[in-house]
């Protein structure tokens, strides 16, 4: 087994980011217990502020890097360490002038109005990814104040959002929580366990108008876990709203 590395330089100075679509991704699976990626790694940017580090199965999913300030290739590197593992990767790299790249901050950018969100290596045999710390972001539509979501999202050990040490954060307004009656609740901007709502809630959903659509996401360093398959990440339902007058 061994590495591959490819380097990607900016074609002129006007590009500002670089897209990976990564139209089919199949690694190794992280440890099941800790979320660590120890068989494969997929490695952008090694020892940089913006490195990325993921594994598993990521068919579907986009990343941008930021490379206003960069002027020197960035090096693309996926690490396999052990054999008779199926991997399959087909990855598109566009290079992104200024006008048109994602918000600064942002390593996912959905310019939809509506559509599904996942951490990376959601999947029913998958298990969220250990030490992962970046935003998704959504593109605001013409006329359209708010975000709805509809989540799925991680499971925890800790109860308490505020005590997770895997979460999501959402911006919201405090009397946009909305729950199946209609009736508001307090927001909370931290989120963990199996669902936004508790017992008789479910389902739910958040309502915001907070600018900028966007969605937190923070998953801390390796634990063992006891119970590997209640932590497979987070899967969100968004569906933006057209403004009432």
């Amino acid at each position: 087994m061994g590495e591959c590395i490819i380097r990607v330089k900016k074609l002129s100075s006007d590009i500002s980011q670089f897209r990976f679509d990564l139209g089919h991704f199949q690694l190794g699976q992280p440890n099941r217990r800790t979320g660590v990626c120890d068989t494969d790694l997929f490695l952008i940017g090694e020892g940089t502020h913006q490195e990325v580090k993921i594994c598993g199965t990521n068919n579907g999913q986009h990343i941008y890097y930021d490379v206003d300030d960069v002027n020197e290739p960035i090096e693309v590197k996926i690490i396999a360490t052990q054999p008779n593992i199926y991997r399959l990767w087909e990855i598109r790299i566009s290079q992104i002038e200024f006008k048109h790249r994602a918000p600064a901050g942002c390593l996912q950018y959905y310019r939809e109005p509506s559509g599904i969100i996942q951490t990376m290596n959601f999947a029913v045999n998958g298990r969220h990814l250990a030490d992962q710390d970046y935003n998704i972001c959504m593109r605001q539509e013409t006329d359209d104040p708010g975000s709805g979501d509809d989540s799925i999202p991680l499971s925890d050990d800790v109860g308490q959002s505020r005590g997770c040490q895997d979460r999501v954060m959402l911006p919201c307004d405090i009397e946009e929580f909305i729950t199946p009656g209609g009736g508001p609740r307090v927001c909370d901007l931290l989120h963990c366990g199996n669902s936004f709502c508790s017992g008789s809630d479910l389902p739910c959903r958040i309502e915001s108008s907070t600018l900028p659509f966007s969605i937190h996401v923070q998953f801390g360093p390796a634990i063992a876990e006891e119970s590997p398959e209640d932590n497979l990440g987070m899967c969100l339902k968004y569906d933006q709203q057209a403004c009432v007058v």
